[in-house]
């Protein structure tokens, strides 16, 4: 009888070993991970009473170069959040998390008239920071929700990696004469932009109620280029323009967050939901 090499036994189950552990263990990880993410917007959607979606964008790393991705507001989550919000009745409330440095200016428009438009209250939870098109979001909401040391930032628009209004500039500073074709091009644009955001956030104010004088003001403030593209905008100076803003973060949020680690070689869904049609008998928007 031909004895058995034990070696090959232990080869077998190493083999086996190392499949599970780079291939099913990750991929069990990434299950269970959802589904408590999903476990916990249930339990948050139970006691506010609302649709919860979230919109949370981490940096990741790919590779074995630890090479950085950084995510933002696109259009596949934009198409996403439209489908969460047809999906939700007109009359309940929708509790939209959002954790981004911000995006594509098409998407977050997108977004922004959905929930404007939507007929129950709107609010918008910011535990951490929701910059340019997370800032667009967070004023089409009836309530911005944030954190105390939570920000916003400045919606002024962005000509490739250059702000607008420093475009402008170049007008003021050279003879016409000195400027060439291009920048020439690149400032009419610039105008372009400006004014479009400006009349954009004055629509955007004025649909959830908001007097046209304010809402001109706040859009001047915010898309004309006053403070750099990144500055953090503070919930006190947010109230200061007059917008509705409440630090009462549920505590659930913050738990939440902690299920969206910063991952490692993979991505995860940054716009999330009960994928189920709902139904309510909650009253309309106040």
């Amino acid at each position: 009888m031909e004895s058995v090499n034990p070696w090959a036994y232990f080869l077998s189950y190493f083999w086996i070993l190392l499949f599970f552990i780079f291939i099913i263990l990750p991929i069990w990880r990434r299950y269970l991970l959802s589904k408590a993410r999903e476990a916990l917007i249930r339990q948050l959607e139970e006691k506010r009473g609302s649709r919860v979606i979230t919109l949370i964008h981490r940096q990741e790393s790919f590779g074995l170069f630890g090479i950085p991705i950084f995510r933002y507001i696109n259009i596949e989550d934009s198409e996403q959040v439209l489908r969460a919000i047809r999906m939700t009745p007109p009359d309940m409330p929708i509790d939209l998390i959002v954790h981004t440095p911000g995006g594509l200016a098409l998407a977050s428009a997108q977004i922004a008239n959905a929930l404007v438009r939507h007929g129950g209250p709107v609010r918008i939870i910011v535990p951490h920071y929701a910059m340019s098109g997370g800032t667009l979001l967070a004023l089409a909401a009836d309530e911005i929700i944030m954190d105390p040391n939570a920000v916003l930032g400045p919606v002024d628009p962005q000509i490739g990696q250059m702000p607008a209004t420093s475009i402008l500039k170049v007008l003021e500073k050279k003879d016409l004469k000195d400027i060439e074709d291009q920048t020439l091009i690149l400032a009419d644009v610039a105008q372009k932009a400006i004014n479009q955001m400006k009349n954009y956030l004055v629509w955007l104010l004025t649909q959830n109620g908001m007097e046209e004088e304010r809402a001109k003001n706040i859009a001047e403030e915010l898309a004309t280029g006053k403070y750099t593209h990144d500055y953090p905008l503070t919930v006190e100076y947010l109230k200061s323009l007059g917008l509705k803003i409440s630090t009462d973060v549920p505590e659930e949020v913050y738990k939440l967050m902690d299920l969206f680690p910063q991952p490692m070689g993979s991505q995860v869904p940054s716009v999330q939901y009960i994928p189920v049609p709902y139904k309510t008998n909650h009253g309309g928007k106040s």
